[in-house]
């Protein structure tokens, strides 16, 4: 052989001798120079030889199964430069062609080759690479088959060797245990043995396929072998049993894999395989063969390279992609990735293999048998002659039909003396002609595919009619299930299998769950709450598969299938609760869910579970809502004749039953909404892109991607139909409907007509695009403020759409999806297809958690940090921006209380307007009447209201309440005015206008509602599931309407709201939303102009009260009571409406009861106490007036301010225990609760007690301003004196006061302790914790500090008489003096470890009297042992505090002196002090410096977490702590430096420092990090110490994520800070 190629004959050859096909090549080619290749059926020629070949024998090559001819490159590196490789390729200069018998250790990588090529016979290339990489015998003894792979050889050829490799070792030879023929399979026929006869899924055949699995590779394999290849075990031993049965039965026909039809809608048509590179030339002009012949070597290599494309198109199997579809009303072909093999019939595969029994001369006789019987002639013998079997069964029925071939083949096979082929055949017959039976047209309806399609879609031609489908099936075939992948196209809400064996290989489950999310589950698993069950099963999001007759798969008792009888006593009640709850109108709506029977086995009697199912769907909803697809007609008629005894009615119109299952997968799979035949494409890293598989969308439940092709290859953009559709998204859009991806889309293709833009879009984008590229933080709120209807979230999906290039967006679809959850989901988003992530922008729009969006934050920030801690190089590309879309009042005032923040109003610039009148001639130029697109109009005129004012005066005309149409459009006029998002669903909308027709169009609600249409839209709702509501175009235009209702038909919102509360179709059942939207329209309050506060009551309460007063609020009130009887919302509502507006406090109390009987929580309980307080104020404001007194007065506001204090106390006990937020956000409670402040029954009790102050400070024996009274007053409070001791006229006036004292004395002479102790608590709260929710807590703050000042004026004033006592008696001085020292510390709030903390932001001078009172009182001799303890503490504190803001401070203490002091203090108190306060100082102080280590400073810190768990845990719930000192580079007390402090050097806004803090960003700013010293440590178990020579010192991280996942042991570095629970690690960084 010569030149740098060969050439390859291939033949698929399995019964014909070899030598057949050698001779036909000698006789063509005219010469001996054929090559065998001991590989299966292949020989090589000389290129010279390829002509004569391809162009005068394909004919008759062709004919003897050769499929293809291949040109292959010599390898070159051997070519070149290596001799001995060619003698060992061509046999020369070597003394033998087999492997030296010496032992393989000392074979030589020549030996090697040899062996490989004649005993194991491996492909050249194969033994090659051996050769490549020098493989001698001493390696080769050591190869296992992971090494081989590893050269870079496929597993068939590595499988071999290594069997090879065995029995060489132990000496012997391979032995094959199969057929011979077995081995001369190529890969080719082990595919189609497997597909064919061994019927494994085609993706195990394609797998070994594509790792060259031949046969002689085949016969090596062992089960684990398979497993390797990710063949499931099922069907590893399945291939393994077939092939041990080769060697008893006769050898299976094979034949060349012919190309798959892609048509599975229309009509067969027979399909020509593309011409392979021999048919083509040889059909190619055939008058000029002998002209071709003449040509050069040179040109027929070009012609070969030619067509070598062609043939690989006609023997490869392509891949097949779904077509763009080019008419949108016509029916679509539709391409599958199924099969490699057309279907072949039943009856053609019976024939064929009855006639494999035959010998080759009595097949002969077969074929030249004449038959005479039937009406057709019989085949010309000439056709049969030379026929194989299979290509013999083929003409049988095509000449006669499939039931007549039956028939003459029998007749033949006797009268040829074939009688018990004959008989096997004919025992089968009943069964093949059933199957006949099913694939005629007998009675087939001419539109059986239009029946199928009306049934789906209601008249449509897309499946988006109906929210979902409820499938019922039972037991499946393999054949089937490959026509079943239409059910990964229809919405499923759930199936209900009757299959155990469904979730196996070559189940229907197995099968959608390949391409499709599926969650397994049992019908024991829908029962509970309606709401808890749709949330644990993730309904709606995610195809729930329920398994009603066990799981083979699964090997408990329970699991198991059960015959008729016993799953009608064990199983059916449970599956017929799943049916209830399916039909459930809260779960599906009536009319808006088919369900679908699917019968794939027959269904003989009524004792069968399935028909036990179908009779409770019918109990549960419309017959008209379920439809039958049976396989067979035979099926149905039984299934139909069993339902008619049953029910009497006809389920003919709603089945079909004479198309195959291929006709129905076709036929759906052409329906709409159609996928993007190119793949949902994603960016990722490097400018490239990766694709969005079904399957990873379907798990990201909570998030509606956006892709970078969006909208792209959906339909045929040149159609009339394509035109009609875009005319309808912008007409929906400029009406008023929400805007969609099609919108941007369209505008992108015409650049002439571009998107309107708000002004602010550029500034929201250049913000945005900063933050992705530039920023710092992994995580970034940026929120965007905006009115209602002034095009906020469209600007937000415009930005998006423009920036999907630069990051992956999403659209979070529910807003009260779990955080974590939704977490997850952007990681994974991030990661999804990459190595490497790409940064993620994720809209959030109309979050109705604008207060506190940071739970959404804080997730993402710890996912994407415990992400990086793990991937350190990702870092930089771990992004996610959220862009958090508000609706408000008040979005100016909003944007000026956050940062990043944007707002737009309803109000345009004068560029805008221009745009807007621009877009209008655009519009004119396509739509008819543009200018009833009111929404758009709207904005055009520049929210005029006069003209939404005539709008509404127009639609109102002739408005008649008493009419269905008429109630519901004030309905929706009153829930789209006050409640954002508030349609009312369709269903609801048909029961109510008392349409019951199952299957009426949406448009005919339109229709029923047609003088209202014109401001009317329909959307589709995400939430529940999904369904289609009603709603008006446009927020202002429903607040016109109201007020024009209000002008011209006299009908005010409480007369609506009345009529709404007493509809019972708005309660009884259907979509939960729309009773949500009715109780947010009465207690949704809405934020005050300045932003911060919210205002007292709903919109509709407050303009109810102004128009009609209490009585009407109140009966409105009562009236939603009885609707929402299981919300304590209500009652609570109207509680707090009686004692704000009317001071109706008795009825305000029974309310607030009723509430908190409802539910006992914080909310509920602070109501109550908000209650008594407003009683106790008023009656307060009212006695101050009153010129007389009345004692009886004081008996009840003293019982009123005991009520109140327990419910501020019990409300403060509830917010200490909750470990979660509350399920149901009382968004009525008294002043919100506060949010999230966890002091806010604290600072109740202070209330009430100074209210209490004040009432007793005006009795006749307190009042007025004698210093006595006064004295005495504080003296009584104190518990100094009796209140009988306290002088007062007698009279019985004071006698009773002194009556009613006494009787409630336990609780008045408690108060001043309780009130002491309860400012300690508050302020711990305040100084040691973080304030995220800081305008709670800056309210609380200015209440607690106005109440401190009254205590400090009530309480720690030194009397006059004091002072005069000091003159009278000078042995009292040293006494007085101590006295008046802590009335001085306490006054300063300088008398708790806390208060001193405070000082750091105060003037150096209070903190310097500070220290010098507690200077000397450290003088004094004291009883009291623990407050002299307190007070050493507290004087420790103030000398830190006073040499950070005063270090020449004559009464500063050295840090020697203050250490001996700390030390010996630590000594009194041990490990086990109420407080954290003594360790503080420890850490403080005694913290190693490189001169001094402290071997007991892990004591301590262990010692302050005890502690500080213990006492502070629940008054600071699950904030984090504050460190006011951080380790500087100093010596002794040099080294503290002061949050103060470091905060001082920036000249930032408040609350841009506070974000710098937040994200830890602060310690990446130069001015910080040079006044702090960087600590050493070590992560260890996911814990981090900080290490001084030998000792290692816990710390905690500052921030979430600080550390890795993992419990890597690793090298960090950290600055320290000193928190009241212990040491803080802020910036930490891993050394490696």
């Amino acid at each position: 052989m010569t030149g740098q190629f060969l050439f390859r004959i291939t033949s698929h050859l399995s019964r014909r001798d070899d030598q057949q096909l050698k001779s036909s090549l000698i006789r063509h080619t005219g010469t001996s120079k054929v090559q065998e290749k001991k590989e299966g059926a292949c020989w090589s020629i000389t290129f010279s030889l390829v002509t004569k070949v391809v162009r005068q024998g394909w004919a008759e090559l062709s004919g003897i199964g050769v499929l293809a001819i291949t040109k292959e490159r010599r390898p070159a590196a051997k070519i070149q430069s290596d001799e001995a490789y060619r003698n060992i390729k061509s046999g020369s200069n070597m003394t033998t062609t087999k492997p030296p018998s010496q032992p393989i250790e000392k074979w030589t990588e020549k030996d090697v080759h040899l062996w490989l090529m004649t005993e194991v016979k491996v492909h050249e290339t194969c033994a090659d690479k051996f050769y490549e990489e020098e493989v001698s015998g001493d390696i080769l003894v050591e190869l296992e088959k992971k090494d081989i792979l590893g050269l870079g050889i496929k597993h068939g050829p590595a499988v071999k060797i290594i069997s090879y490799l065995e029995r060489l070792k132990e000496g012997s030879q391979h032995v094959s245990q199969f057929p011979p023929y077995v081995e001369n399979w190529t890969k080719e026929q082990v595919t189609q043995w497997l597909l064919e006869h061994v019927n494994i899924y085609s993706k195990y055949a394609e797998r070994l396929h594509e790792e060259d699995v031949s046969g002689d590779c085949l016969v090596c394999f062992n089960n684990q072998d398979f497993l390797d290849l990710e063949v499931k075990g099922g069907p590893a031993v399945k291939i393994l049993k077939k092939l041990g049965q080769l060697k008893n039965n006769s050898e299976p026909t094979l034949k060349p894999i012919p190309h798959t039809s892609t048509d599975q809608t229309e009509a067969a048509k027979p399909t020509q395989p593309e011409l392979s590179l021999a048919q083509a030339v040889a059909t190619k002009q055939p008058e000029s063969q002998n002209k071709i012949e003449s040509k050069t070597d040179e040109l027929v290599e070009k012609d070969f390279e030619k067509f070598q494309v062609q043939f690989k198109k006609a023997s490869e199997k392509e891949e097949i992609h779904q077509p763009k579809p080019k008419d949108l009303g016509a029916r679509r072909k539709e391409t599958t990735r199924t099969t490699v093999l057309p279907e072949i019939p039943k009856i053609t595969v019976a024939i064929q293999k009855t006639l494999d029994n035959l010998l080759k001369d009595d097949l002969k006789r077969f074929h030249f048998h004449e038959y005479t019987k039937s009406t057709n002639t019989s085949i010309p013998k000439g056709k049969l002659e030379g026929k194989d079997t299979m290509d013999t069964a083929k003409l049988m029925t095509e000449h006669y039909g499939e039931k007549e071939a039956l028939r003459v083949t029998i007749d033949i096979l006797r009268n040829i003396d074939q009688r018990e082929l004959a008989l096997q055949l004919e025992n089968r017959m009943g069964q093949l002609e059933q199957w006949c039976l099913s694939k005629e047209v007998i009675k087939k309806e001419a539109n059986q595919g239009d029946k199928l399609k009306n049934l789906l879609t209601c008249g449509g031609n897309s499946l988006d009619h109906y929210g979902r489908f409820v499938v019922v099936v039972n037991k499946s075939s393999p054949e089937q299930v490959q026509y079943l992948q239409f059910l990964s196209k229809l919405k499923l809400f759930c199936v209900l299998d009757f299959d155990p064996s469904s979730v196996a290989p070559g189940g229907l489950c197995h099968s959608y769950r390949e391409s499709r999310v599926a969650n397994l589950h049992t019908p024991s698993q829908y029962q509970g709450q309606t709401d808890s069950v749709i949330q644990s099963l993730n309904l709606y999001k995610q195809t729930s598969w329920v398994f009603c007759n066990g799981r083979n798969d699964l090997d408990s008792d329970s699991d198991k299938e059960l015959d008729y009888t016993n799953w009608l006593k064990k199983s059916c009640k449970g599956v017929e609760n799943l049916v209830s709850f399916v039909c459930n109108p809260e779960v599906l709506p009536a009319g808006r869910c088919l369900i679908l029977f699917l019968l794939l086995s027959p269904v003989d009697t009524e004792k069968d579970p399935i028909f036990e199912i179908y009779k409770a769907f019918i109990k549960e909803t419309e017959e008209e809502s379920i439809i039958t697809i049976c396989g067979l007609q035979s099926m149905y008629e039984k299934w139909k004749e069993m339902i008619q005894e049953m029910s009497g009615s006809d389920i003919d119109p709603r089945s079909i039953y004479e198309l195959t299952l291929s006709e129905v997968n076709g036929t759906v799979m052409a329906l709409g909404p159609f996928n993007q035949s190119s793949g949902r494409l994603l960016p990722s890293s490097d400018s490239s892109f990766v694709v969005l598989k079904q399957k990873d969308e379907d798990l990201l439940t909570a998030l509606d991607i956006l892709c970078l092709n969006q909208c792209e290859n959906i339909y045929d953009e040149n159609s009339p139909e394509f035109h009609d559709f875009r005319i309808k998204v912008e007409e929906e859009f400029y009406r008023g409907g929400k805007v969609k991806w099609w919108n941007f889309y369209f505008c992108d293709k015409d650049k002439d007509k571009p998107f309107v833009k708000r002004d602010k879009y550029e500034n929201v984008k250049k913000m945005i695009t900063f933050h992705l590229r530039d920023s710092k933080d992994m995580c970034v709120l940026f929120n965007l403020f905006h009115h209602p209807g002034c095009g906020g979230s469209t600007l937000a999906m415009h930005l998006m759409w423009d920036l999907r290039q630069e990051s992956r967006c999403a659209v979070l679809k529910d807003n009260t999806h779990p955080k974590a959850d939704v977490a997850i989901q952007v990681i994974k988003l991030m990661n999804l297809e990459s190595e490497r992530p790409s940064p993620v922008l994720l809209l959030v729009d109309d979050s109705k958690e604008t207060e506190n969006p940071y739970e959404l934050v804080t997730s993402i920030r710890q996912a994407v940090e415990d992400y990086c801690s793990i991937n350190v190089d990702d870092e930089k590309n771990c992004k996610v921006i959220i862009l958090n879309c508000v609706r408000s009042n008040s979005p100016k005032e909003q944007y000026k209380r956050h940062n990043p923040s944007q707002f737009i109003t309803a109000s345009l610039t004068k560029e805008e307007q221009n745009n807007f009148e621009k877009k209008l001639k655009e519009l004119k130029e396509i739509h008819e009447k543009p200018e009833n697109f009111y929404s758009f109009m709207i904005m055009k005129s520049n929210f005029d209201k006069k003209y939404i004012d005539d709008l509404a005066r127009n639609t109102l005309e002739n408005f008649d309440f008493s009419s269905k149409e008429a109630r519901l459009f004030a309905f929706l006029a009153l829930l789209n005015t006050y409640v954002a998002e508030s349609e009312i669903s369709l269903s609801l909308c048909e029961d109510f206008l008392g349409m019951k027709v199952i299957h009426w169009k949406e448009d005919s609600v339109m229709d029923r509602m047609k003088q209202y249409s014109n401001t009317l839209i329909i959307d589709k709702v995400e939430e529940w599931g999904g369904y289609k509501g009603i709603r008006i175009l446009h927020h202002s235009i429903a607040s016109a309407c109201l007020e024009e209702l209000e002008r011209s038909c006299f009908l005010k919102v409480s007369n609506i709201t009345m009529e709404i509360l007493h509809c019972d179709l708005f309660f009884n059942v259907g979509v939960a939303k729309h009773r949500d939207s009715i109780q947010q329209m009465l207690i949704k309050r809405q934020r005050k102009k300045d932003g911060v506060e919210k205002e007292q009551f709903s919109p509709l309460i407050d303009k109810i009260h102004n128009q009609e007063g209490k009585q009407t609020v109140q009966k409105i009130f009562v009236k939603a009571s009885s609707r929402f009887v299981t919300s304590a919302s209500i009652p609570q509502a109207l509680a707090r409406y009686l004692y704000i507006k009317e001071s109706d406090f008795p009825e305000a109390g029974k309310w607030a009861e009723t509430a908190k009987n409802i539910k006992e929580n914080k909310c509920t309980l602070d109501t109550i106490g908000q209650v008594h307080k407003s009683n106790l104020t008023s009656n307060n404001n009212r006695e101050k007036q009153a010129t007389s007194h009345n004692p009886e007065d004081l008996n009840t506001n003293i019982k009123i301010a005991d009520n109140a204090i327990r419910a501020f106390k019990r409300a403060q006990e509830l917010a200490n225990t909750e470990d979660e937020p509350e399920e149901e956000v009382s968004d009525d409670a008294s002043d919100d609760y506060q949010g999230q402040s966890l002091v806010y029954g604290y600072v109740g009790v202070l209330e009430i007690a100074f209210l209490v102050f004040e009432i007793l400070s005006r009795l006749p024996f307190f009042e007025g301003n004698d210093p006595m009274r006064k004295k005495y007053f504080q003296s009584f409070l104190q518990q100094k004196i009796p209140i009988t001791s306290v002088h007062k006229e007698e009279n019985e006036i004071n006698n009773r006061y002194v009556e009613i004292i006494k009787g409630h004395e336990p609780f008045l002479l408690s108060l001043k302790t309780e009130v002491k102790e309860t400012f300690d608590l508050v302020n711990r709260y305040f100084t040691y914790t973080k304030g995220n929710n800081e305008q709670y807590d800056l309210k609380n703050r200015w209440i607690v500090c106005g109440l401190f000042k009254k205590y400090v004026a009530l309480f720690c004033s030194a009397p006059e008489d004091m002072k005069k006592e000091r003159q009278h008696n000078p042995n009292l001085n040293l006494e007085i003096d101590i006295h008046e020292k802590r009335l001085f510390l306490e006054g300063k709030q300088a008398d708790t470890f806390a208060g001193i903390l405070q000082h750091l932001d105060k003037p150096a001078e209070e903190i310097e009297r500070i220290t010098e009172c507690y200077a000397f009182l450290q003088q004094q001799q004291f009883i009291n042992k623990k407050q002299k303890t307190k007070e050493t503490i507290n004087y420790i504190l103030s000398n830190i505090v006073l040499y950070l803001l005063k270090p020449k401070s004559k009464h500063v203490k050295s840090y020697s002196q203050l250490s001996d002091l700390l030390l010996k203090t630590l000594q009194d108190v041990g490990l086990g002090y109420p407080f954290p306060d003594p360790y503080y100082l420890a850490l403080l102080l005694l913290w190693p410096s490189p001169t001094e280590k402290n071997s007991d400073i892990g004591t301590y810190v262990t010692a302050i977490r005890n502690s500080s768990r213990k006492h502070l845990a629940k008054h600071c719930g699950k904030k984090g702590t504050i460190a006011h000192f951080y380790l500087g580079k100093g010596e002794g007390l040099d080294r503290f430096v002061s949050k103060r402090k470091l905060d001082w050097t920036f000249k930032i806004p408040r609350d841009i420092l506070a974000q710098l803090w937040w994200n830890g960003d602060i310690f990446k700013e130069q001015q910080i990090t040079s006044r702090l010293h960087r600590v050493s440590g070590i992560t260890e178990e996911g814990q981090v110490f900080a290490n001084y020579g030998t000792l290692k010192i816990p710390v905690r991280p500052a921030l979430i994520g600080g550390i890795r996942h993992g419990f890597s042991r690793e090298k960090v570095s950290f600055y320290l800070g000193f928190a009241i629970n212990g040491l803080l690690a802020y910036d930490i960084q891993y050394e490696n």
